[in-house]
This record gives C-alpha cells, sequence and structure tokens, in this order.
C-alpha cells in the first residue's frame, strides 16, 4: 500500500490521475496499471461534479478532436475539466456531509467555481450590510439579483456598485416596504410579471433595538418586518419557487432565537406582535421574531419539500456592524469596539451564500446553518406543533388586514386550514 505524503483525505499516491465523464461522474485512472475506477483511491469514495463549468469557462473542440477547457476571465487554456476542482463527494445520509468551510470563510470562496447564469434570485435588505455582500456575491458568479429594499434609491445605489466592479452582472433594483403587507403583495406580483422564474429567495431584511412602534397594518413593526411580511412574501412566491425547483428559500435568523420567549402555549397575536402596556422589550422582540425565522423556515420545509423547495435558517455571525444597529446607540458603539474581532461583511455572507447556492446542502433541506455548518437550533426550533402554531396564526393576521384577496389562486395556492 503507497504511504501518502500528505495529511489531506483528497490526496492521492503518485501514478493517480482524476478525471470525470461528460456526464460529471469522476473516476480515477492509474498509468501503470492502466487501470480506471470509480473510488477514489484513498477514501474509497465516489464523486460527481455538477453539470455547469465555472463561471467564465467554455468547453471547447480542438482540431486533433480533443477537448479543451478556455477560461475567458483569466484567458488561460488547459486539457484537464476545472468541474474536478470542486467534486463533491456522494453521501448517503446528511451526517456523511464533510466540513469544507468554517467562520472565516467567505461568501465568494463559498462560490468559486459555480456559474448561476440563468438563476435569479431575490434578497430583501439588499442595499447594505450582509444583504449587500450576499447579492453582490451571487450577481458576480452570474445569478439575476432582485434587489428587494425599502428605498429603492439606495437599492438603485447597491446595483450600481455591483455594476462598478463587475459590468456584466445583473441586478435589477426592486422597492418592497415590509412594513406593509400590501407592499408586500405589490411587490410579488411585480416580480412574478417581470421575472419568470425564482431559484432562490433571501429573506434577509431586518430591524433590530427599536422602540415600540406599529405598522400601518396595525402591528408591533419588529415583528411585521421579521417574520409577517417575509412569511408571507415567501407564500406568495411559492408557486414560482415550485415552477423553478430545485429551489431554495433562506430565512436569516439568529443565534438569539435561543433567548425567545415563546414557547407552544403563547403562540397568538397578543404575544407575537406585543403592546407597548405589557411591557415591551426591543431585545425579547428581536429574539422572538429571529425563532419565528427558524420554525417557519422548518415548516416550510414540511410543506413544500417534497415540491422541490428547500428551506433552510441561517445565522450569519455576532455583533456584526451593520445597519441593523442604527436605532440603539449603546449596541452601535459595543459593536464598534468589538468590530476587528467580529466578522467582515464578506465573511458574514458565507453561511447565507452556502444555504443558497452550495452543492454540498442541495440534497437537504429543514437545516439551521451556523459558520457553514448545519447545526441544532433551540430545542423550541424544533418543535412541530409549535412551527405549525406560528404558521396558522400568522395567515390569519395577515387575513385579518388583507381579508379573501390576501391569498388567491393567482399568487398563493395556500388553504389557511393547512
Amino acid at each position: 500500500m503507497d504511504i501518502p505524503e500528505t495529511d489531506s483525505e483528497d490526496e492521492m499516491a503518485p501514478g493517480w490521475e482524476e478525471r470525470c465523464t461528460t456526464d460529471g461522474m469522476v473516476f480515477y485512472a492509474h498509468h501503470s496499471t492502466q487501470t480506471t475506477q470509480w473510488h477514489h483511491p484513498r477514501t474509497n469514495k465516489k464523486k460527481k461534479v455538477t453539470g455547469e463549468l465555472p463561471y467564465g469557462w467554455e468547453r471547447q473542440i480542438t482540431e486533433d478532436s480533443k477537448v479543451l477547457f478556455v477560461d475567458h476571465v483569466n484567458e488561460t487554456t488547459t486539457f484537464t475539466d476545472p468541474r474536478l476542482a470542486f467534486a463533491i463527494e456522494e453521501t448517503q445520509s446528511f451526517g456523511d456531509l464533510r466540513q469544507r468551510f468554517d467562520s472565516s470563510s467567505t461568501g465568494l470562496q463559498v462560490l468559486h467555481g459555480r456559474d448561476l447564469t440563468g438563476r435569479f434570485a431575490i434578497v430583501t435588505g439588499a442595499n447594505s450590510g450582509v444583504g449587500f455582500e450576499t447579492a453582490r456575491s451571487l450577481a458576480f458568479h452570474g445569478c439575476t439579483v432582485v434587489f428587494a429594499c425599502r428605498d429603492i434609491d439606495k437599492a438603485e445605489h447597491a446595483c450600481k456598485r455591483v455594476r462598478m466592479q463587475r459590468p456584466n452582472a445583473v441586478c435589477h433594483p426592486m422597492k418592497v416596504d415590509l412594513r406593509s403587507l400590501s407592499s408586500v403583495k405589490i411587490f410579488a406580483h411585480a416580480y412574478s410579471v417581470k421575472f419568470s422564474r425564482c431559484d432562490i429567495l433571501i429573506l434577509n431584511a431586518g430591524v433590530f433595538g427599536l422602540p415600540h412602534s406599529t405598522t400601518q397594518d396595525g402591528f408591533e413593526t419588529v415583528f411585521q418586518v421579521n417574520h409577517l411580511s417575509q412569511f408571507y412574501l415567501a407564500l406568495l412566491l411559492q408557486p414560482l419557487l415550485m415552477k423553478s425547483a430545485p429551489s431554495r428559500v433562506v430565512f436569516v435568523a439568529a443565534e438569539s432565537h435561543r433567548f425567545a420567549t415563546l414557547d407552544c402555549g403563547n403562540i397568538e397575536e397578543e404575544v407575537l406582535s406585543p403592546s407597548y402596556s405589557t411591557g415591551y422589550s426591543s431585545i425579547k422582540a428581536y429574539a422572538n421574531t429571529k425563532l419565528c425565522n427558524v420554525l417557519t423556515a422548518f415548516e416550510m420545509q414540511r410543506r413544500f419539500g417534497e415540491k422541490g423547495i428547500n428551506c433552510y435558517g441561517v445565522h450569519p455571525g455576532n455583533a456584526l456592524s451593520t445597519y441593523l444597529t442604527r436605532h440603539w446607540l449603546a449596541i452601535r458603539i459595543l459593536h464598534a469596539v468589538v468590530r476587528p474581532f467580529t466578522k467582515s461583511m464578506q465573511q458574514a455572507c458565507a453561511s447565507v451564500i452556502y444555504c443558497a447556492a452550495s452543492n454540498d446542502i442541495s440534497r437537504y433541506g429543514g437545516i439551521y446553518v451556523n459558520n457553514c455548518v448545519p447545526c441544532l437550533p433551540s430545542e423550541k426550533a424544533l418543535d412541530g406543533i409549535m412551527s405549525n402554531r406560528l404558521w396558522i396564526t400568522s395567515l390569519t393576521m395577515i387575513e385579518k388586514v388583507l381579508g379573501q384577496r390576501a391569498f388567491t389562486t393567482q399568487t398563493c395556492d395556500v388553504n389557511i386550514e393547512n
């Protein structure tokens, strides 16, 4: 048996070469014995590559009938299939996943080698912070990205910033005000008319540290912006997501969901959307909405996973220096102090990108991810009865404002009795 000269599991002994078939199956050739095999000679595992070439690459046939790969971005050529650098092991179960990224990884690193041309994504709150870096990373890899923001001028400016760095990037600013359910419905209709599909929906927008206030719909602002409106948006876009299957929905949650005060016995409007007189706490309200995000991701997976929609809850990072903290001076100061020790925005968006576009977990949904690693959420987040009650209560609250026109066969295939 050959003794490997490296600690890398994927490193092969001398004489072996990795190749792949036209349909993406990886095989291994040994030059001395002139034999081939499907299993990796060291790990004994099978691998495969995606059908897509990395962004900017093209497959050509030379005059002597050899296959040549051209990198138009770096203006280089090679006879080695570039997809081999991003081959993934075939897994029999979720537990077989091998960790390839961590807290220091960036969104662009997670997307390295991916070509998202032809895919369509929506990112709420894409004008700044984690949302902007998420949208920028996707656009850099050929994805058509809609910057869904409350301030259309900021959305347009964000799109211009991306195009200055990557002129061929396809970005579309669109207005959606999550403080208004009617605005959400108008956005969903406008998007459905303008675009024929939705492959990735990233529900990133959020508010934190607000004093108690209510929206024009009569709900507490943090609850409506962080949960109710984005839940509604996901439901309205469900037909397009199903049409584009396999598709993905990413709920940007937070580790603070572990400190939520919600439980199975108090999933009701008065608790979800508290009044000032109940002793309102903005920190508690935020934690509760983050639990709602994770619960909704898991419940949506249960309802639509078999229809090709995979859903994820994500924690982007702790004490991030984002626009989210703009309403609370003390938190802004704290985040400024710890900023050198926390993630950059590119690192913070990595877990979001991992769920939205990584091939590693393309077969799995209903997962909570932190630092690009699937992990266990809180015990409450795994409560199926609690998530079902939240789903039904949220639908009831939306119908209370918009009536029967909230859900129609044209916009959403949802039965409130589910």
